[in-house]
């Protein structure tokens, strides 16, 4: 019996020990760190030729544009089902999330021009004339008519006057330098510096009664360059080409502001058409874009003073003046708004169990979120689809990393929103509906929306991205010169990369930044009108894209790269790798750029309210603690790496997930709950739009907006407010050296 139980006895002790050592096996690769050799060959496999093709990106563009597929039409339901496609194709469960939403389509337009009342009325076309051997003039019929969204039904008649850009300094000038009234009549804006939605708002506030809006051949015809030759000849915007696009100066679905419209009429609490205009996003007077061609006809019939040397046109253009008239315009819009399905497609790719999630702890997936928009004005080849090819791109180099075993710490959702262009709609509800898990889970949303417009990469982002930017374009090859990597290319000129900041309304980051507070990317080859002139028109095409954005497609293919290595990072390895140092140097750099060297084009805070009575130490000392815990919690990340060897497995994965916690949530502090004043859904006081520009970005937008009042008026309660703003600023600055730090005062 001894003897037996001592066999027993060690037998068990046996088992128990090669349990322990199993056990021990395999919570070491359950926890190995995603720098091993496994991981980090599965990201340089994804950046490998082998899993990399310009052709399968060239054939999804093509795929996608070979009809136009505005927001809710058949077109856009069959481009949505070829992504969803895509997508199950590479081992990606996927969905549809479907809203009913508020659109606007055109029913009817006109513009007529008198020049003289003996003269009969000269009647503008309104059309965008398919150029020689077009292989899609088949299908252009079925492009809507020039339109602005959600403009104002009627009609307007008045004096011609021109604006220049349609900004509050443009009317400034004409009052004060020029001694011009634009108050009953219809102004001629052209294109460029600011969100076209601005521009009829700020027309509308000098006591315009009408907006005409044109493409002018300075900036997109070329204006003498490249032989002045326009597509397909060359790159530019022919005379009959217009820019499209809504005028909706608010946020996702109009009629469900800040709720989702999650149900179609009688299922989801609506506004009514009165109740919209209420709320101050939609115009109150009628616009209609017009081609070059035409806003040059229209300027040949303004008289009275000469415009300014910056407001003239291209060398061969007609010397432009201001009005008013005597050419008169008479414009009529009737529109049509209904509520009509639109379709996200999302994909998603579970997370491994992370080790810090279980064992006693609630498993809780992590999100790295990838998103583009698919719906477009006309073909959209640039704006959106060749975002929407590099996102397709990715998930299919993701499905072949999955057939060899990958899989990510943290879950990859993949986004195609629907209705971006309308006002970043699809974003929007999906965000909205999704705001409180998206709050507890997301780590970051990485946006490409024009991927591919011409040469020259260019980044946005909140600030503690910044390096893994910088990291991604060292490891992909610059698409136009082999011998170099991207950052070389984008550091050519021997300073340190220029990443802007989120704080406009330009794409669909901005429910995640600016609602959320949730860091975020946009990436993009090319970006301005010089790269990209045939933007919102006929022309922005496949065979556009093949002759002059991007012929052999390899900026697709390296815009791929960036985007999706910075996702497998962010989703793979132990450590999420944000610098909020970058963060609090940004800041400072704001603040007191002659201490810091600046390449931001912004004016420091201390120059804007100088000789004030007003206290900027709180903001100061804020920034000063941000530092501190910033470099606290890289201290607390390095020490945690270096105990990996003795420290308990548990006890180990408790201080990674404290670390990533903070570092995730970090963003979220940003936001207030009372949001900007007068706009209210933007909650993030560090970033945010330009007041009459939504596609401007600004830094402590709540500040810059009270300094601008406060200049205006003059007194004490205006200077009261900027004070007010500058401790509101202050508090969400220390809201976030808190979280960094973890402990509760």
């Amino acid at each position: 019996m001894i003897t037996v139980a001592a066999t027993a006895a060690n037998t068990t002790t046996t088992i128990s020990t090669l349990l322990a050592i199993a056990t021990s096996f395999l919570l070491l690769l359950i926890t190995s760190s995603p720098t091993t050799p496994k991981s980090s060959n599965y990201h340089t496999l994804f950046l490998s030729t082998s899993l990399s093709t310009n052709v399968s990106i060239s054939n999804h563009l093509q795929a996608l544009t070979h009809r136009p597929h505005i927001a809710s039409s058949e077109a856009n339901s069959q481009a949505a089902n070829y992504v969803l496609k895509v997508f199950t194709s590479s081992n990606i469960p996927s969905h549809m999330a479907s809203y009913h939403v508020l659109l606007s389509y055109p029913l009817s337009r006109s513009l007529l021009l008198t020049t003289t009342p003996q003269e009969p009325p000269f009647s503008f076309s309104l059309k965008q004339e398919p150029y020689k051997s077009d292989p899609y003039a088949a299908v252009s019929g079925e492009v809507v008519p020039t339109f602005h969204a959600y403009a104002k039904s009627g009609t307007a008649e008045g004096p011609a006057v021109y604006v220049n850009y349609g900004r509050v300094e443009d009317y400034l000038s004409l009052r004060k330098k020029m001694g011009v009234n634009v108050s009953g009549c219809v102004v001629l804006a052209r294109y460029g510096k600011i969100f076209r939605g601005d521009i009829v708002k700020n027309a509308y506030d000098e006591g315009a009664v009408g907006v005409v809006v044109y493409s002018d051949r300075k900036d997109y015809g070329g204006g003498g360059d490249d032989g002045g030759r326009w597509f397909p000849d060359g790159k530019w915007l022919p005379p009959s080409g217009v820019q499209v696009g809504s005028v909706y100066q608010g946020t996702g679905d109009p009629s469900t502001p800040g709720w989702a419209s999650s149900g179609g009429d009688g299922e989801c609490e609506r506004l009514t058409k009165e109740e919209v205009e209420k709320e101050g996003d939609v115009p109150l007077i009628p616009s209609l874009p017009v081609s070059g061609a035409d806003g040059e006809k229209i300027l040949r019939s303004i008289g009275g003073p000469v415009a300014e040397h910056d407001w003239q046109g291209s060398k061969d253009a007609p010397t432009y003046r201001v009005g008013p008239g005597p050419g008169i315009l008479n414009l009529t819009f009737k529109g049509q708004e209904n509520i009509a399905s639109i379709q996200n497609v999302i994909g998603v790719i579970e997370g491994a169990e992370e080790p810090d999630r279980c064992c006693c702890i609630a498993t809780v997936c992590r999100y790295v979120i990838l998103g583009n928009h698919r719906d477009v004005w006309t073909f959209g080849a640039v704006d959106p689809n060749s975002g929407t090819a590099a996102l397709l791109e990715i998930a299919q180099r993701f499905g072949k990393l999955q057939k060899q075993g990958w899989k990510p710490r943290r879950t990859i959702i993949l986004c195609n929103w629907d209705a971006e262009e309308y006002g970043l709609i699809g974003s929007t509800e999906w965000v909205e509906e999704n705001r409180e898990l998206l709050a507890s889970r997301a780590v970051a949303y990485l946006n490409s929306d024009c991927a591919v417009g011409g040469a020259g990469f260019n980044a946005m982002a909140t600030p503690q991205l910044d390096e893994l930017i910088k990291k991604a374009t060292q490891q992909v090859t610059d698409p136009d010169n082999s011998s170099q990597s991207l950052y070389e290319a984008w550091t050519s000129s021997g300073t340190s990369p220029l990443i802007g900041r989120l704080g406009g309304g330009g794409s669909d980051y901005k429910p995640f930044v600016q609602h959320v507070g949730i860091p975020s990317i946009d990436l993009a080859f090319g970006g301005d009108t010089a790269d990209y002139p045939v933007y919102h028109s006929l022309y922005d095409d496949f065979i556009w894209m093949q002759k002059f954005g991007d012929p052999m497609f390899h900026r697709h293919v390296a815009a791929a790269s960036v985007w999706g290595l910075v996702a497998l990072w962010l989703a793979d390895e132990e450590f999420l790798h944000f610098d909020y140092q970058s963060y609090a140097k940004e800041l400072q750099i704001f603040m007191k750029p002659k201490c810091v060297e600046s390449q931001l084009n912004v004016k420091n805070l201390e120059d804007e309210i100088s000789n004030k009575d007003i206290n900027l130490s709180p903001i100061l000392k804020s920034i000063k603690e941000l530092e501190k815990a910033a470099i606290n919690i890289n201290d607390q990340r390095k020490e945690i790496e270096a105990s990996k060897g003795w420290r308990t497995w548990k006890e180990y994965q408790m201080k990674v997930r404290d670390v990533n916690d903070r570092l995730m949530m970090a963003e979220r502090a940003f936001t207030d709950r009372d949001g900007l004043l007068g706009m209210t859904w933007h909650k993030h006081l560090i970033y945010g739009p330009i007041k009459n520009n939504d596609y401007g970005s600004q830094s402590f937008p709540g500040i810059g907006d009270a300094v601008r009042v406060a200049k205006n008026l003059q007194t004490a309660e205006s200077w009261h407010r900027v004070q007010h703003e500058i401790w509101r600023v202050s508090r969400v600055i220390k809201h976030a050296s808190l979280v960094l730090i973890g402990q509760l005062t």
